[in-house]
């Protein structure tokens, strides 16, 4: 064991006490959060529109600052970009986080002084949490990737602009640049093809113990080691024990990760997103992510299913509940007010406070009423594939509403590596636990409004060409895994293995 990973236990568990501290005094944690956000941010443009000064509860708040979501805090945003001071919070933004929205084009996402290192701080913790659980810390002496976006930033009015990623690679602790790979030049290439064919090699005859980036882009980059080697990932890496992922659910991934890497491994989930680092698995014995509640980001949940109501209800931590499907709404410390970020939770545990995310607000697909959320699909697809050879690619689901002939139905797009011996046994085992989890969709499925699903085979590599088309090609974008409409769909029909 070398001195590096002697020293990086006892610090890991030094560190992990630390934070069960304040994850065991949750309500105060959060409390305090509050306070200062408001006492922050009560001088600023917005803090004055809102009257902050007078800001004493959480009822208070609730009842000045609406829910917003980007286009709503945009005209704030816009003054921001445009150089001015003390909008959104305090002085001037040290990054703006640049993503692609549907509606609003790029979005600006601030990140200040102070938010900044709350992300460098929870993607470091989330490995201590491993090497304080496992007493394992061998992988510190092994080499690191994280398939990211490129570290080059752009100037923007005096503030520097790129995707989170890539300015994160721009904290990359002293003691770990030895271990980074790929280098800063390979990084910095915008072309994703020839960026991973580089990666590949500038990795292949290394020692990687920890590799990370989202779970398709990881899988391309496995697919072209092993054509390379004709190897699988555990003969080219002996060291590389776990995975580290986020921004999607990994189980539809994991029985064709495991097959590409030759055995079982374990797997760290991250729930980092521009606006904060919102969360991280703290244990391999424990189901979800541990809520980062002492980050600078103060909390409240929409129960999903009254979002788009007139008055839906709003809460704070404290009137959690296990098992129901909120949508999250930030408050940070770059800023941000009342923010809808889009995604859905659900609360696996309160002592402490862990989360799995569960979906979309925005993807869900109810064209009949059925109400259909990324959970139900994800799990339909987990029930139907078990403990068989199927290995998923890449999948997403739209609705068909105007079929040639016959009734409407869900279309569910698929990529399979190991195709099933019976398409219709697989569509019929899907559709059954489809019809067990949503009642709204037995009810269709029984009344003869919808019939049961129908799977299109995508062909091999049909989902990059699909994302090649719309020029979203690249480490940080990700399929939705269904939608409400046929956006993605009808393009779709021109990557499939078998035509309709």
């Amino acid at each position: 064991m070398s001195i590096k990973s002697k020293l990086a236990i006892p610090f890991a568990k030094q560190i992990s006490k630390q934070v069960y501290r304040w994850a065991n005094n949750p309500y105060t944690t959060q409390e305090k959060v509050f306070k200062y956000l408001i006492s922050r941010a009560k001088n600023t443009a917005f803090g004055k529109d809102y009257d902050f000064k007078n800001i004493k509860t959480y009822h208070d708040f609730k009842n000045r600052v609406k829910i917003n979501d980007y286009e709503g805090l945009k005209p704030y945003i816009n003054r921001v970009v445009a150089g001015e001071k003390n909008v959104l919070w305090r002085g001037k933004p040290i990054y703006f986080a640049k993503t692609s929205g549907t509606t609003s084009g790029a979005k600006y996402i601030p990140i200040s002084k102070e938010s900044m290192p709350t992300h460098i701080k929870a993607a470091r913790n989330a490995l201590l949490f491993y090497i304080a659980e496992t007493n394992d810390a061998s992988f510190v002496n092994g080499k690191m990737i994280f398939l990211q976006g490129s570290p080059v930033l752009e100037d923007k009015n005096g503030i520097k602009l790129g995707r989170l990623s890539g300015i994160a690679a721009h904290y990359v602790p002293n003691y770990l640049l030895k271990n980074r790979l790929p280098s800063w030049e390979t990084n910095c290439i915008e072309d994703w093809d020839t960026k991973v064919d580089k990666v590949v090699e500038e990795t292949i005859h290394q020692d990687m113990s920890v590799i990370s980036g989202i779970p398709s882009w990881v899988q391309m980059y496995f697919e072209k080691l092993i054509d390379k080697t004709g190897k699988t990932i555990s003969e080219i890496f002996p060291n590389f024990n776990f995975f580290v992922y986020g921004g999607v659910n990994f189980e539809p991934y994991k029985n064709k990760f495991e097959s590409l890497i030759g055995k079982k491994i374990r797997y760290i989930e991250l729930y980092p997103a521009s606006e904060g680092f919102i969360a991280y698995q703290d244990s391999q014995k424990e189901k979800g992510m541990l809520l980062q509640l002492n980050s600078g980001i103060f909390y409240e949940f929409i129960p999903a299913e009254e979002f788009f109501d007139e008055n839906p209800t709003r809460i704070s931590l404290k009137d959690v509940e296990l098992g129901v499907n909120y949508a999250i709404i930030l408050n940070t410390s770059a800023g941000l007010w009342g923010y809808n970020i889009g995604d859905t939770v659900e609360f696996t545990s309160k002592t402490p406070h862990r989360i799995k995310v569960t979906g979309r607000i925005k993807h869900f697909i109810s064209a009949f009423g059925e109400h259909v959320i990324g959970k139900e699909v994800e799990k339909s697809l987990n029930d139907a594939i078990k403990d068989t050879n199927i290995n998923i690619s890449e999948f997403t689901v739209a609705p068909q509403v105007n079929p040639d002939k016959g009734l409407p139905y869900h279309e569910w797009f698929i990529e399979f590596e190991n195709e099933p011996d019976n398409l219709v046994e697989l569509a019929s085992a899907i559709d059954a636990s489809m019809q067990k989890q949503n009642v709204y969709y037995l009810d269709l499925i029984e009344g003869k409004i919808l019939r049961p699903l129908i799977i299109r085979k995508v062909k091999k590599g049909g989902f990059h060409e699909y994302m090649k088309s719309i020029g979203k090609f690249g480490g940080q974008n990700k399929i939705p895994q269904l939608s409400d409409n046929r956006k993605i769909a009808d393009v779709l029909q021109n990557f499939l293995k078998d035509q309709p």
